[in-house]
């Protein structure tokens, strides 16, 4: 995004310097490589785009704390490469536990070499039966002496199997649902912790299962109080849904500049197809969703970079709106493109390809619409009582 007039309002006069040197860095470095066609090279790609956005500074905003920063280079690094986008998706979800909630120790051992792009983080929450329902996963983490011993399955992981270090949430009190769960930073040497297998995704993206055997973890590497795991994990998902909107952003607005390339320069019925009131009215609908996007996206940053405690709701809306408006743009987009936008080497089939796991992942579309109405019904009963 080189133009940032419809989001003055939100940002600050250095903001401008940082969009300029994320387009860069978009255009010299990630647009020149080439896709990553299979699971094993995305694997090994998605290393060296964390070596290269973590020496280029990219990362920089996760450590400072400055959510339009990271709204704005997500926006630049999803629009030129999906995968450097993931990469640095994890990055953050790894990294903010530890600026929230970890010890001086442990926070300075990992969080500056995460963020240098030297050690590659993973965020281990999901598991068969607990996706959306957080509270019913079933790996615990049973203390004993000066540690805790880690037993379980984690599936549909990000960079599980190439990652150096997991954020691992795990119940140390059962019986307590999400009251009970902790946070732990395991280092992917840890014995007893394995990589089972990979996930392979249509759009390249490494994800896979771990599974914990016994795994015994330093009690001074629990991220947090014993049982305020679930708080530090919704607290970081709170934070970076606006980055994951920020993404849709990118994409979409990728989307947009192909499929009006190819309007006013592809011909049929003797004139090009932008004078087609039909395209127009595509082109039309795919900016207004894009501008509205934005605007969600950067209010949601702006509220949590002047001291808000939490945007959730905000957070919630920008998620929501932004990856819903950007799989519809990019349905657009290759609608438009017709038989070109089907083929496997068509920036917008790519685009089709990646969309559509950002409407699921932290947080699928339907969770953020209960936790907008949730508030509302709160203010409606805090009103009326």
């Amino acid at each position: 995004m080189s133009d940032t007039s419809l989001i003055r309002a939100f940002l600050e006069e250095g903001h401008d310097a940082w969009v300029e040197r994320m387009a860069a860095f978009a255009s010299d470095v990630l647009s020149i490589r080439p896709a990553a066609e299979d699971d094993a090279s995305a694997r090994a790609e998605a290393r060296e785009l964390l070596a290269l956005m973590g020496g280029a500074g990219v990362l920089d905003p996760i450590g400072s704390r400055d959510l339009r920063a990271c709204c704005l280079a997500r926006e630049a690094v999803a629009a030129a490469s999906p995968l450097a986008d993931a990469v640095w998706a994890l990055q953050g979800l790894s990294i903010t536990p530890l600026l929230l909630a970890g010890s001086d120790e442990l926070r300075e051992a990992w969080a500056p070499k995460a963020l240098a792009g030297e050690l590659m983080g993973g965020f281990a929450m999901t598991e068969r039966e607990a996706g959306s329902d957080v509270g019913s996963m079933k790996t615990t983490a049973v203390r004993d002496g000066d540690g805790y011993v880690l037993n379980g399955h984690k599936w549909l992981i990000s960079n599980a199997g190439i990652a150096d270090y997991y954020v691992v949430f795990a119940s140390t009190d059962p019986e307590a649902g999400s009251r009970g769960i902790s946070a732990f930073l395991v280092s992917a040497d840890t014995d007893g912790l394995d990589f089972v297998g990979a996930q392979v995704m249509s759009a390249p993206h490494p994800l896979g299962e771990i599974e914990f055997t016994d795994c015994r973890v330093p009690a001074s590497h629990r991220i947090g109080e014993e049982g305020r795991g679930f708080k530090i994990g919704m607290a970081t998902l709170d934070q970076l849904r606006p980055t994951v909107g920020a993404s849709a952003c990118g994409m979409a607005q990728r989307a947009l500049d192909e499929a009006l390339s190819h309007a006013v320069t592809r011909e049929q019925f003797g004139a090009p197809l932008a004078d087609l009131q039909i395209i127009q009215d595509k082109l039309g609908r795919m900016a207004i969703d894009l501008a509205a996007s934005r605007l969600l996206v950067y209010r949601a940053a702006y509220e949590k970079d002047r001291g808000a405690e939490r945007i959730t709701t905000e957070a919630a809306m920008a998620k929501a709106f932004s990856t819903e408006a950007a799989q519809r743009i990019i349905d657009e987009a290759v609608q438009i493109l017709g038989g070109r936008g089907v083929l496997a080497d068509s920036p917008v089939d790519l685009l089709y390809r990646s969309i559509r796991s950002l409407r699921i992942y932290e947080g699928t579309t339907e969770i953020q619409h209960l936790i907008v109405a949730g508030g509302l019904i709160a203010e409606a009963r805090k009103a009326d009582s």
